[in-house]
């Protein structure tokens, strides 16, 4: 693989399966500017946009697509050379790469659009799922959450991870199944500002602003904001909210020595009583029970 000079700092965090490939990858950038990559494999790529905006060309394609973070598609291609322009100083990406043959096991299973997609892959049509590329909703971006910060060692490990690209997988091929509408969002310009304010919400989940805030602080109307964020997201400011704090709490439970009241306050919650009912409601366990029974299965 060949990069220009232009890239300030980049770094990696890998998992290497039998047949699978995945990649979390944070590149900081000298400047605006080109670069190229190049390689010689043969891959079904699950592609996820994180962070930040930029315009690639996919030589394989024939195709070239401008994307800002939170989208995701799947490609396949014997070979690959791309131009990526980025667009801001620092793009965050996260992928899964499947052989060939893996893939078209699991998805010649799937639904009509996934089937279409695997035909391609054993007729060796480099193709792509869709051109229109869609952004990654709650579920999408919590199952790359939780494989970023896989605790599990060894076996239980590749199980773990194995089960979790074979999920993403299917929210994917679900999420791109669904009847087209008449979308609410129709701009660039204002699909930038939604992913902005859910950007805002994720840095500030201790203490987050409130709707009137959020709306002064990304330039969106009250009306649209609420609107468009459930439309892009799948789910209102709150939800997102309230599932954030959430999916923070369970790690930190199952990751760290912090106290179940220091998590309380942590994620933002008045009190330790009004954490536990919610985590509780949220898992079906209390958060005690979860720390003292490792062993307890939270979803």
């Amino acid at each position: 693989m060949s990069i220009t000079n232009n890239i300030k700092k980049s770094t990696s965090k890998s998992w290497e399966l039998d047949k699978i490939h995945i990649s979390h990858n944070v590149i900081d950038y000298h400047a605006i500017g080109k670069q190229t990559f190049k390689n010689d494999s043969e891959y079904v790529r699950l592609h996820f946009g994180l962070q930040g905006s930029y315009d690639f060309t996919f030589s394989q394609l024939s195709s070239s697509f401008s994307l800002s973070g939170h989208h995701n598609n799947i490609m396949y291609s014997d070979g690959l050379e791309i131009e990526v322009a980025n667009n801001c100083k620092r793009i965050e990406t996260f992928g899964i790469n499947f052989t060939t043959d893996s893939f078209i096991e699991i998805g010649q299973n799937g639904n009509d659009i996934l089937k279409k997609f695997t035909e391609n892959v054993i007729n060796k049509n480099n193709c792509i799922l869709s051109s229109n590329w869609k952004i990654s909703n709650f579920k999408i971006q919590q199952v790359i959450t939780d494989i970023i910060n896989c605790s599990y060692k060894e076996e239980l490990r590749d199980l773990f991870l194995l089960s979790k690209s074979i999920e993403l997988l299917v929210l994917q091929a679900e999420l791109y199944s669904q009847a087209s509408t008449k979308p609410f969002i129709k701009t660039e310009k204002d699909k930038r500002r939604l992913i902005e304010a859910k950007e805002l919400l994720s840095l500030r989940i201790d203490n987050p602003p409130t709707i009137m805030e959020l709306s002064k602080l990304t330039g969106i109307n009250e009306y649209k904001l609420k609107k468009g964020f459930k439309e892009l997201f799948g789910t209102t400011v709150f939800g997102y909210i309230h599932n954030c704090r959430m999916s923070l709490a369970k790690r930190l439970l199952l990751g760290t020595d912090k106290s179940a009241k220091e998590i309380a306050y942590h994620t933002g919650y008045s009190s330790p009583q009004h954490f536990s009912k919610a985590f509780k409601k949220q898992f079906g366990h209390t958060p005690n029970s979860v720390r003292n029974t490792p062993d307890s299965t939270i979803k």
